[in-house]
């Protein structure tokens, strides 16, 4: 298999794991300290159970690392840097923002021109004044 499709499967993987907004907030959880499952479900504002699923992933992906202290289970991320791309990749949400304020700015706009209005906001009459 060539290099690059061998490098495109591997990050589609990672992406694919990404791809759930509770596995992401549990990695932004982790990127200051480790926490148990119970804190985490906690500060995502998810059961339980749900918290241990995403963990299984992210674990299974190599994305998070576990340490055992008795009968409690802290999570760290085993490369901490993963958050901080993270926080890089909101700029690919910038556009869509920039374009949603275009749009909203076009349609008050339009409202304005197709009700009669000028931009200070008085309706035009239809006829001149005699």
């Amino acid at each position: 298999m060539p290099f690059r499709t061998v490098v495109a499967k591997e990050l589609a993987g990672l992406l694919g794991v990404l791809s759930h907004p509770n596995r992401i907030r549990i990695l932004e959880e982790l990127k200051d300290a480790e926490h148990d499952v119970n804190a985490l479900s906690a500060a995502i504002g998810i059961s339980h159970s749900g918290a241990s699923q995403h963990l299984t992933l992210l674990r299974a992906h190599r994305l998070v690392l576990e340490r055992r202290e008795g009968r409690h289970v802290f999570y760290h991320l085993r490369q901490p840097a993963i958050a901080a791309w993270l926080v890089d990749a909101t700029r690919f949400l910038e556009p869509e923002r920039d374009a949603a304020n275009e749009l909203r700015t076009a349609i008050q706009r339009t409202r304005r021109a197709w009700s009669g209005r000028p931009a200070n906001g008085r309706a035009q009459n239809a006829r001149p004044s005699a």
